[in-house]
């Protein structure tokens, strides 16, 4: 396992962005939404119709010219039969989200379960504090490369926050879990890979966001059993008392 603190990024220099950081009223109410229920999620796609994008999300890229095509296809060897989610990008170095609608979360636990398919590459992963194509962390994992990466995207401009080879299991569906949590003022990204916890990272740049699926590039990926969950974090709802 790789524990980072504070930042490596792409390019080399560490980069300032404009983040309008949450707000402590923000973050309290923020956290009190993820108690109240609704956040519970798993997606199968067996229920959704073939050849159609699964119901209940919505597409994002980062080249609004050359979109991915996201799909719902039967697979025999889906771990969840008989449906999995595929997607094909055709564009070289762009990022294609598929994005759960009108679920937002603080602090998501994010598990799905994942292969390659005959394109190029093989390079995706979960994305999650999402506002957008240009706005988001995501875990992303690269079978062919057996590399994982722990990137925040702003205004879009990338960021590596850490990286580190993986050892993949020798399966065909892999598993990817990405946790943000916090402990008192510390918010961190653990990224575990086929079981194994590979990337932590702290970070607190995004806050509240959609969680969903990332395919990265030339890149064609199969999906399925996709599960989020909030995690209730350690944080206290309020500023310590002074003394």
């Amino acid at each position: 396992m790789l524990v980072v603190f504070g930042m490596s990024v792409a390019g080399g220099e560490p980069h300032t962005f404009a983040v309008q950081r949450e707000t402590q009223e923000e973050k309290e109410a923020n956290l009190k939404k993820q108690a109240t229920g609704g956040l519970f999620h798993k997606w199968t796609f067996d229920k959704d119709e073939i050849n159609k994008p699964p119901a209940g999300f919505g597409g994002r890229s980062s080249d609004q010219a050359q979109p991915a095509t996201w799909s719902v296809q039967p697979d025999e060897t889906a771990p969840s039969r008989p449906n999995v989610l595929a997607v094909a990008s055709s564009c070289t170095g762009c990022r294609q989200l598929l994005l759960a609608e009108g679920l937002d979360y603080e602090y998501p636990d994010v598990t799905v379960r994942f292969r390659g398919g005959d394109g190029a590459a093989a390079i995706g992963g979960i994305a999650f504090g999402a506002k957008d194509a240009a706005n988001f962390y995501a875990g992303v994992v690269d079978l062919k490369g057996s590399t994982v990466q722990v990137i925040r995207v702003v205004d879009g401009r990338e960021a590596v926050l850490a990286q580190a080879p993986v050892k993949l299991k020798p399966v065909d569906w892999h598993t990817l879990r990405v946790q943000r949590n916090t402990i008192i003022s510390k918010d961190f990204i653990e990224t575990f890979v086929d079981g194994t916890l590979v990337l932590s990272v702290e970070d607190q740049t995004l806050g509240l966001g959609q969680v969903g699926l990332l395919a990265s590039g030339n890149s064609s990926l199969f999906f399925d059993s996709f599960h989020a969950v909030p995690l209730f974090s350690h944080r206290p709802l309020s500023a310590p008392a002074a003394y």
